[in-house]
């Protein structure tokens, strides 16, 4: 198997878990406790990038990482604030523009919709920007 197959699998993985992570703080928050659903949405994307960070750092993108940790972790969380934007703007136009308020509508489009688009940039974000080799200068 290649490394681009390799990484695209484990990035997979890693978003499943994280997804599985959102997905669940999501439903707690907005059902179980009553929080509005942008609210929930930022939540649960927060922690479920905690956990998308250390499978991308320590898994996925291992063999880039380059960068002093500091660095690294900012540059993550703010491409995961980007996806965040794309998952609650999709969130945000089903729920409050079209009027689809149900549980059914604002999971298929904070979570499905908003988090497909989200990962999309995401992966490229992290392959391209975040996660670079060690490039040395010679002297």
């Amino acid at each position: 198997m290649s490394g681009a197959v390799r990484r695209l699998s484990s990035f997979t993985v890693v978003g499943t878990v994280a997804f599985m992570v959102d997905i669940a703080v999501y439903n707690i928050l907005a059902s179980g406790f009553g929080v509005g659903p942008i609210t929930s949405k930022v939540a649960s994307v927060a922690l479920a990038t905690g956990v998308s960070w250390l499978g991308s750092h320590y898994v996925t993108f291992r063999q880039f990482v380059g960068r002093p940790k500091h660095e690294e972790a900012l540059l993550f969380g703010l491409t995961n604030l980007v996806g965040l934007g794309i998952a609650a703007a999709c969130l945000f136009v089903s729920h409050y523009v079209l009027g689809l308020t149900g549980p059914l509508a604002d999971n298929v489009s904070g979570n499905v919709v908003g988090v497909l688009l989200g990962n999309v940039f995401r992966y490229i974000a992290y392959r391209f920007f975040v996660f670079r080799p060690v490039v040395l200068e010679h002297a």
